[in-house]
Formats: C-alpha cells, sequence, structure tokens
C-alpha cells in the first residue's frame, strides 16, 4: 500500500528546529482528540493514539498535559480540522491534512505552495474515489508470530498487516478504528502512531529524479505549520 509522505524535516533541519516545529503539530493533534473525545485516553482512542505519537517523538510529558488541559479551554473551539486536495506533475494527486484556528489563512497557504511549486488546488472530493480511508497503526517492529497476530486481529477489523524493517502497519476499516486501538492497547505491542489515513488505491511508480522533484513539493506542504500529514498516490 501506499504510505504518508510525513515530517521528513529531521534530514534537513538541526533537531532542536525540527523539534520547534513537530511539537505543536502534536500538540494540537492532542488537543483537538481530547475536546472531541474527552480527557481521559483510556476511554478515548483518538487521544489515546495522539499521545502515543508524541511520545515517540520524544515530546515531553508537560507538554502532552498542557494540550490535554487546553482542551477545555476556549481555544480549543477554533481549531477545525481540514483538508485539501491537489494534483501535481507526473499524475502525482496530494491530499493535505490540517488543523487550524484561521482556514482562511490555511487556505491561502495551501494554494501558494501549489501554485509555486506547479501543482493544481482542487475541489474537495475530486479525490474520492483515487484514495480509501482507512485506520492505520504503526507499531515497533513486531518479533513474534505475525500469522497468529493477523488470526488474533481479524476479530477486530483487521484487514492487511504489513511487516517493514523498521515498523509493524495494520489496515483496518475506518470504521473499526476505535476497537482495533483498544485491542491493541491491550497487548504487548508498542505503538508509535495510529489515525485515519488516506491510502491510494491505485499507486503509481516513479523514477528518481520524478520523486526529487515532487519531494520539494511535499517539503513546502509539510514546513506549514497547519499541516498534520501529507499524502499522495505514490507507491
Amino acid at each position: 500500500m501506499g504510505r504518508a509522505f510525513e515530517y521528513r524535516r529531521a534530514s534537513k533541519e538541526a533537531r532542536w528546529d525540527k523539534m520547534s516545529k513537530l511539537f505543536p503539530k502534536l500538540a494540537k493533534a492532542i488537543q483537538v482528540a481530547a475536546k472531541e473525545g474527552g480527557s481521559d485516553p483510556e476511554m478515548n482512542a483518538k487521544l489515546r493514539s495522539a499521545i502515543a505519537a508524541a511520545k515517540a517523538n520524544n515530546m515531553p510529558k508537560d507538554n502532552i498535559d498542557a494540550a490535554i488541559k487546553r482542551a477545555s479551554g476556549k481555544d480549543a473551539n477554533d481549531i477545525k480540522q481540514i483538508h485539501y486536495e491537489g494534483k501535481a506533475a507526473y499524475g502525482v494527486l496530494i491530499i493535505v491534512e490540517c488543523m487550524s484556528d484561521n482556514p482562511t489563512r490555511t487556505v491561502a497557504n495551501i494554494k501558494a505552495i501549489f501554485n509555486k511549486n506547479g501543482a493544481e488546488f482542487l475541489q474537495n472530493g475530486s479525490l474520492d474515489f483515487m484514495f480509501s480511508r482507512k485506520a492505520v497503526f504503526h507499531l515497533e517492529k513486531y518479533e513474534g508470530n505475525l500469522e497468529e497476530l493477523e488470526l488474533e486481529l481479524i476479530d477486530y477489523g483487521l484487514e492487511e498487516l504489513e511487516n517493514l524493517d523498521d515498523e509493524l502497519l495494520i489496515y483496518a476499516d475506518y470504521s473499526s478504528f476505535k476497537e482495533l486501538s483498544d485491542e491493541i492497547s491491550k497487548r504487548d505491542l508498542k505503538l508509535k502512531k495510529a489515525g485515519l489515513e488516506y491510502i491510494p488505491n491505485s499507486p503509481i511508480s516513479l523514477n528518481d529524479e520524478q520523486i526529487n522533484e515532487i519531494e520539494k513539493l511535499l517539503d513546502k506542504l509539510d514546513d506549514d505549520d497547519d499541516v498534520q500529514a501529507v499524502y499522495v498516490n505514490i507507491e
């Protein structure tokens, strides 16, 4: 399956600068999750996953607690979850997920990035049939019996399991997110992050030169403070 191009700042920025940009994004995700489903991660699968992602990126506990606390404040109401769609060179399709307290600013920024990098801004819904919304769980590499794990998790909505060199990926229908998240939390599995992601239905192949060109656009999108994740149809 295709995978999201997310957070590539590590390769091009110093560690302190990476954290100064990444932590506010993680805090937004925590804040929105807590606002939507409550501040108890045991009862809120989305919040539990957002906290796991923050911990995996070494976000201090004080920052995590502060983000949860802000969910009950007036500022939490101002953060909106929005997404934008676009098309770049070589048939590359793009979905940009954002969290913003000023959608007018955000859409202007995304449009400008697209325009300056040879991409076209599309009307939302244009890519509905090109991507599938899936619950995706990123776990630390699993050393146990994969077939046994797969059979056990099928009852909780698992559709596909992919064991990569550095992590274990679990895919499920978006409607199974909470049930599968709850089951994973009961097991000896180390969750790095989880959420609803856009998976391309027909991934395309590009050569190295084309990928380098596209990644310049993706990096620009990633650098925007309101962007949480960028998804493309590259295999």
